[in-house]
Parts: structure tokens; C-alpha cells; sequence
């Protein structure tokens, strides 16, 4: 058993791990402890449960609480079963772009647009290796119109006000071929469930 003093431990997306460092610094929550798993789990959702599964075994018995800072992300609901198993909670949402831009406000972008490609500031930093590299658009360019055919829109979920940031997601859209919106969402309803899970 976890002392009665033992810290949180807050096991995130490398995707998230600069806002999570944040969200923990900015609101002075101590003992709080954040680990991530690779950031490239984002092109491959099936590598989640069992990973986050791994971890949260491995830590059980060393911290009074373990908070989930993932949606679904893609897993299909295979994340809730294992976060059931061990009683951990997560993140509500889907995904990161639902609870950055918060469950309200990504209903009405999904049902205003559904066909929208989403970026954040991560995503937007890491265009080239996790999109255009990671999609293999940098070799078979030609499968562009396979992946992005059905797209009409970016909507770029700003969390810091960065023109350098938002003027790199401008390109990645026109890259894209999409039409560009930007939306400063800052952490949405990440950061107060994360000051909650501290508790």
C-alpha cells in the first residue's frame, strides 16, 4: 500500500507531456509526478492499453493515486476496460482535441464539419515527422489525396498564442490542401481535471 503522503502520478501522452509539465508547475501541485508514453502512440492506438497497463502495475503501491491523462485516443474502449480492471480514472473525452477544445465546443466543430483534420501545438511542432513524414508523404506524396482527400478543413486547437506556431499550422494546412481555421483553446478541461486528480 501507497503512505497516506505517497504524491499523484499522472501518466500522459508525450503529445501532452510540455502542457502537463504546466498545468502541474503553474498550479503549484506538489507531490504530483507525471510520466509519458511515447508520443508516437498517437499513430498507433493499439499500443495504449497494454502500455499504460504495464505502467500502472509497475507504480501501484508507490503513490496514493494514479490519474489517466488520455482520452479513448483510438483504443476503442479497450483503455476503459484496463483503467476499470484498476480502478483508475482518465480524462474524459474521446481524445486530446475533445478536451482541449472541451466536449461542448468540439460537438459543435465535429457537427459543423465533421470532415476536419485537427492540430494542436504538439502536433503543429511535429508536422513533419509525425504527419508528413510519419504518413510517408515525404516518399509517396501521391497519397495525399488517399489520406486527405475527404478532409476540408484544419482547425488548429491553439494552446499558447504563438504567431511563429499559428503562422507553421497555416503551412501545414496549405500543405494539406485544406482550408485553415485557428481556435485558442489553451488546456480546456485537461487543467481542472488535472488540479482535481491532485487532490
Amino acid at each position: 500500500m501507497a503512505s497516506p503522503d505517497a504524491g499523484v502520478l499522472v501518466l500522459g501522452c508525450g503529445a501532452m507531456a510540455r502542457e502537463l509539465l504546466h498545468v502541474v508547475e503553474a498550479n503549484g501541485l506538489e507531490g504530483v509526478e507525471v510520466a509519458c508514453l511515447p508520443a508516437a502512440y498517437h499513430n498507433q492506438p493499439s499500443l495504449i492499453p497494454d502500455a499504460l497497463e504495464a505502467r500502472i502495475v509497475e507504480a501501484k503501491g508507490r503513490y496514493r493515486k494514479i490519474f489517466v491523462a488520455y482520452g479513448d485516443c483510438g483504443t476503442g474502449g479497450r483503455l476503459d476496460a484496463v483503467l476499470e480492471r484498476h480502478g483508475v480514472e482518465r480524462l474524459a473525452g474521446a481524445h486530446c482535441y475533445e478536451f482541449l477544445a472541451g466536449s461542448a465546443t468540439f460537438s459543435r466543430l465535429h457537427d459543423a464539419e465533421p470532415t476536419t483534420f485537427y492540430l494542436t501545438d504538439f502536433l503543429v511542432r511535429n508536422f513533419d515527422r509525425l504527419v508528413w513524414r510519419g504518413l510517408g508523404l515525404d516518399r509517396w506524396p501521391h497519397l495525399l489525396s488517399d489520406y486527405f482527400g475527404n478532409y476540408t478543413r484544419v482547425v488548429y486547437l491553439a494552446q499558447t498564442d504563438d504567431p511563429a506556431l499559428t503562422a507553421r499550422a497555416e503551412e501545414a494546412a496549405r500543405r494539406l490542401g485544406l482550408r485553415f481555421e485557428r481556435l485558442l483553446v489553451g488546456y480546456g478541461e485537461m487543467e481542472p481535471a488535472i488540479v482535481e486528480a491532485a487532490r
